[in-house]
Parts: structure tokens; C-alpha cells; sequence
């Protein structure tokens, strides 16, 4: 039996000129606005091309298909979480089981305030989760948490930190994930990312 083929998902072409970054941008951000609306089943990149006022020729220019222009939202979230809570994990000043609480509000507010977003991007995740530019992002996420493991439990064993490491990113992000969508205010969901980081902090301290 024939392997299935994984779509390319890189862009084309990089823009280099202040006119072709300006388009990417603009494709982007009606791929968002096709995306809300339209949820991952139903879009498409003729829609995208439509709400951005270009044509198909255009958007293929610098995205090759339905996948590259998914995962180029997927990518931009994926950077903006990490910036957020990488600021955290790397703060050494702080004792890492501080760093951990405050990583884990953090994520479970940004979750809260992009919730539609994320679930259409967690919807269109099958389009691009095995090509190798997905696997590669997800590969630095472990290296992070496993780097921070190593840190707060320097007893640990290779094989320990990355069943630790694993074990937070997949509680965090399911967790997050569920929060954002039952709680119905704030207040609500910042209680229950307290209660989510000391559990967090409790597996960690008695690993």
C-alpha cells in the first residue's frame, strides 16, 4: 500500500519587499476571518483569496495549498504563545516552581481570550500535524519543557524528564484547552488555572 503523501506546507516564496509582505499579511488576515466563520471543514483558499480582495494566483504565489495557508496560522499562535511563556520558563531568578504557576495562568488567559481561534486551529490540525515543519515545532516545545524539567528535578533520570516533560505540556494544554471552553468568565478560569498549577507543582516536587 501506497504511503500517503504529506502536502508541502512551506511557503513558496518569502516576500522581501514591503508591497509582497504586505499581501502575506493581508491573505493572513482574511484567512483568520475565513477561518472564524467558515470553521476549518469549509475553508478554503478561494475564500481566503475572495476576503482578501486578490486573486488565487496571488495567494498561490506564496501559498502552495489549503495546509501551507493553515499551518502559517498555526505557526503565527504557535509564536506568539511561545514568546509569552517561554519569557517565564527562561526567567532563572525565579524558583521554577514560581516560573511553573505562572506559566501555567498565563497559558489558560491566553487560551480564554483566543478560545474561537484555537479551536478552529485545533480543528484544522489534521490538515498539516505530520508535515516535518509541524513535527519540527513540536520537537522544540518538548525540548523546552524537558530543558525545564531538567532544571527543577536535576535528579531525575533522561527517560524521567521526558515522561515529566510530556506530562505537563499534554495536562497544560488539555487542561487549558477545557478551561477556556466551560468557564464562563475570567475570574472563573483564573481559579481553575490555580488549581491546575499547584496539582502541576505537586506531580513535579514529588516526581
Amino acid at each position: 500500500m501506497a504511503e500517503r503523501s504529506t502536502p508541502s506546507i512551506s511557503l513558496r516564496k518569502t516576500p522581501k519587499q514591503g508591497r509582497s509582505a504586505q499581501l502575506v499579511a493581508d491573505i493572513l488576515t482574511a484567512a483568520v476571518r475565513v477561518l472564524e466563520r467558515e470553521g476549518a471543514a469549509r475553508f478554503t483558499c478561494a475564500r481566503v483569496a475572495e476576503a482578501a480582495g486578490v486573486s488565487i494566483g496571488s495567494l498561490y504565489q506564496y501559498f502552495p495549498n489549503k495546509a501551507a495557508l493553515l499551518f502559517a496560522l498555526q505557526r503565527d499562535e504557535w509564536r506568539e504563545t511561545r514568546a509569552l511563556l517561554y519569557a517565564i520558563i527562561d526567567d532563572r531568578a525565579r524558583p521554577p516552581l514560581d516560573r511553573l504557576r505562572a506559566v501555567v495562568h498565563a497559558f489558560v488567559r491566553s487560551e480564554c481570550e483566543e478560545a474561537a481561534m484555537r479551536q478552529a486551529l485545533d480543528d484544522a490540525a489534521p490538515y498539516y500535524r505530520d508535515a516535518p515543519e509541524a513535527l519540527e515545532a513540536r520537537a522544540d516545545d518538548d525540548a523546552a519543557w524537558q530543558g525545564f524539567v531538567a532544571e527543577a528535578r536535576p535528579d531525575l533520570d533522561a527517560a524521567a524528564r521526558v515522561r515529566t516533560a510530556q506530562l505537563v505540556k499534554l495536562v497544560l494544554g488539555g487542561a487549558g484547552k477545557a478551561i477556556s471552553e466551560d468557564c464562563p468568565d475570567l475570574a472563573e478560569a483564573d481559579a481553575h488555572a490555580a488549581a491546575l498549577a499547584e496539582m502541576l507543582c505537586h506531580h513535579l516536587a514529588l516526581k
